[in-house]
């Protein structure tokens, strides 16, 4: 609902989720939501197997591009996957879900902060979305994995109730 469903379904039944740890998750699922394009493509500075995953999601995006050029649709499937998957903020996320403060992954990018602050919110949501998806497919790992990914970003001024107030 918050994303393109196709990918994360792929994701979900190919099992991709079960082998990384929350940091990895999110940030990796954050390429689905983030919306600027940007000249900003993932940091090197990420573990391996999320630039594994990254590659992954890249491909599945291709071959749906590829499904629905079958179809009849007319999809270009590189330019599908450019559209559906921007990778600029995965670095940021990450650094948000191992604890760095705010200020400092602000200086990992240039994305404005209000920016940052809205796609990581959606990514709650989109961690809620998939926990739930696990819950329904009977797969309890992912669920745990899940829940530990919205727990390791819903910290600080994130989720502040109030910016006024905190």
């Amino acid at each position: 609902n918050s994303c393109e469903e196709l990918v994360v379904t792929e994701m979900v039944f190919e099992g991709i989720l079960n082998e990384m740890e929350p940091p990895e998750i999110v940030a990796a699922l954050s390429a689905l939501l983030w919306e600027q394009r940007s000249d900003e493509e993932m940091d090197t500075e990420v573990p391996e197997s999320l630039i594994s995953c990254c590659d992954r999601m890249r491909q599945i995006a291709i071959n749906l591009g590829q499904l629905q050029k079958q179809h009849g649709l007319d999809v270009d499937p590189q330019d599908y996957a450019a559209t559906v998957l921007k990778f600029g903020l995965v670095h940021v996320v990450y650094e948000w879900a191992l604890g760095v403060p705010f200020s400092n992954i602000c200086e990992l990018t240039e994305a404005q902060e209000g920016s940052i602050v809205r796609c990581i919110t959606r990514l709650d949501e989109l961690c809620r979305e998939v926990r739930n998806c696990a819950r329904v497919v009977g797969n309890p790992t992912l669920y745990r994995k899940m829940e530990g990914a919205s727990a390791c970003i819903k910290r600080d001024i994130v989720f502040a109730a109030s910016l006024y107030v905190s």
